[in-house]
């Protein structure tokens, strides 16, 4: 399957007269029709004639955009998995999967990169919020945020850390905020072991600083709001296997942050068979495997197959992980493949915790994306078409972003005065 380019703001005439019998529809009906599309589409359509596009760029009809996103249930609703594909900066463009409809969107960011990241550099994808998109630069060592609204890039100041290569960035410790939400203002905040003692960056970009807090050690099990409600923030800042090193972040800039080491109940993280465990806004996943059939066990590149995933939280700052759900095994079943390696990233929004799981096997990739409803109770399965690009794929960065779809373009600036969504439970 292909991708769908986006394109940029050039109004057509001779493509406005096209759909001079979709402007003659009642309002109510337009707003219908434009409410089923994705953002990408809707960017299409904007620049496609100025009629829509002053229509698409209305206050009342981006409220009723965001509201309509918001409500669309459980599972996809409105993320995106987003994939950065390893190319020279001029070529450099974002794949994004809308869960919603299905489909492949190609983001390009070439001409926003150009600017701020000289010829030649190697670019890696770290992470997405809203409107903006953070890239590692490895040549320079530095960090790369492009604004999609603005179509502006800029490098970020050195951390505390001072200049970090790729290889430096974990994506279990790393997250980006929009802040506040549906802006284009962000929060980047990261957990690092520093002489064995956890501490917690942050950069500001309203003040284009960074802040640097040493963690301490939480005393006890201490009840914590919910996280995605009152801005608290959970980071990995060091983990091998079931063993990490849990940061909190709480939602005061007063508040000091605190770590502490989570065990998985009943060996959960250990045992027979194979174990992935994937971390993210203070869940687990830990993904099992066991050697495909016809594969010798006992061979390290043997091919292997996902045979259960499960889903633990911690319910409390400083306490132990707690099983939430287990995945239904004729779920597990319809996405069972063989893999030689495989990795995974984990968020959650607004109630739903969204598990993308990517596997490599003979240089085809494949991505799995499990979503959970808590409030429902409810596994989804959001199946992943190929765009047509993944064989010898090499991947740069993935993530998942659940407020991309608020993403709105800038409105166009007035003229002048004159001087007169398969579902399991």
């Amino acid at each position: 399957m292909g991708d769908h380019p986006v394109a940029g703001e050039h109004h057509h005439p001779s493509a406005a007269t096209a759909l001079g019998a979709l402007l003659l529809l009642p309002s109510e009906l337009l707003h219908e029709i434009l409410l089923l599309l994705a953002v990408p589409e809707l960017l299409r359509v904007r620049s496609v004639a100025r009629p829509l596009s002053s229509l698409i760029s209305s206050p009342d009809f981006r409220r009723l955009y965001h509201l309509s996103s918001a409500s669309s249930g459980p599972g996809p609703a409105a993320a995106w998995v987003l994939l950065f594909k390893k190319l020279p900066p001029r070529d450099a463009a974002i794949r994004g999967f809308h869960g919603p409809s299905g489909r492949w969107f190609r983001i390009p960011v070439s001409a926003i990169l150009a600017p701020a990241v000289p010829p030649g550099e190697d670019l890696y994808f770290l992470a997405a919020s809203a409107s903006s998109f953070l890239f590692a630069a490895n040549g320079r060592r530095e960090l790369v945020v492009v604004d999609l609204t603005a179509r502006a890039a800029r490098r970020l100041p050195p951390s505390p850390l001072g200049p970090r290569g790729t290889s430096s960035w974990r994506r279990f410790g790393l997250k980006l905020v929009a802040d506040p939400p549906g802006s284009n203002r962000f929060r980047f905040l990261f957990a690092e072991l520093v002489n064995n003692t956890p501490f917690l960056f942050e950069y500001r970009s309203e003040t284009d600083t960074w802040q640097e807090s040493e963690a301490v050690l939480a005393e006890g099990a201490a009840e914590a709001a919910d996280p995605d409600g009152d801005g608290g923030t959970y980071l990995c800042a060091a983990h091998a296997g079931a063993d990490c090193v849990m940061v909190y972040a709480g939602p005061r800039a007063d508040e000091r942050p605190v770590f502490f080491r989570p065990r998985f109940p009943n060996a959960a993280g250990a045992g027979h068979g194979e174990r992935l465990h994937v971390y993210g806004d203070g869940s687990a996943a830990v993904v099992r495997s066991a050697a495909a059939a016809g594969e010798d066990p006992t061979s390290r590149s043997r091919g292997k197959v996902v045979t259960g995933v499960e889903l633990y939280g911690v319910g409390a700052v400083g306490g132990d992980w707690e099983l939430v759900a287990s995945v239904p095994g004729g779920l597990v079943e319809g996405f069972r493949k063989p893999y030689a390696v495989m990795t995974g990233l984990l968020a959650e929004r607004e109630g739903v915790v969204r598990l993308v799981l990517i596997s490599n096997c003979r240089g085809a990739w494949n991505l799995v994306w499990l979503s959970y409803d808590r409030a429902r109770r409810e596994w989804r399965w959001v199946p992943v078409p190929d765009w047509g690009g993944s064989k010898g794929l090499n991947m740069a960065g993935i993530a998942v972003s659940s407020t991309f779809s608020r993403l709105w373009p800038l409105a166009a600036p007035a003229p002048a005065p004159s001087s007169s969504s398969s579902s399991h439970r």
